[in-house]
């Protein structure tokens, strides 16, 4: 999935939340990330290895529950960071019983909307 870096909100799947929710990883890195945090910070705080985290953590911001940014570093070497992208998701049953989900997202500075968007042009580069 492709996230418009412009749009201030992208809904996945009821799967793909309930997917990477499933994950006791995925909920361990949620559970710990109390402020943005890098890779590196989360294996040593989640104690979970770093290949499996950086899978985990593609899960997370593919269904939208995390965000990466790039911090910007003086000597050239950038880190990405990741936060909470939401306060709160809601699963619900449609008119055709389907299961639909909802997700309640914290308010955008522009600071963090141009940073969103600078991370995604740089994965493009």
């Amino acid at each position: 999935m492709v996230r418009d870096p412009i749009a201030s909100e992208s809904t996945p799947s009821a799967e793909e939340i309930c997917a990477a929710l499933d994950d006791p990883d995925c909920r361990e890195i949620i559970r710990n990330l109390e402020e943005p945090m890098t890779a590196s910070e989360l294996t040593n705080r989640c104690e979970i290895p770093q290949s499996t985290l950086y899978r985990k953590l593609e899960l997370l911001t593919e269904s939208t529950l995390l965000e990466e940014s790039t911090e910007i570093r003086r000597d050239g070497h950038h880190a990405s960071k990741y936060s909470i992208a939401f306060e709160e998701i809601t699963l619900s049953l449609d008119e055709e019983r389907r299961l639909t989900v909802q997700i309640d997202r914290p308010a955008r500075t522009a600071d963090e909307r141009l940073a969103e968007l600078w991370s995604e042009v740089r994965k493009e580069t």
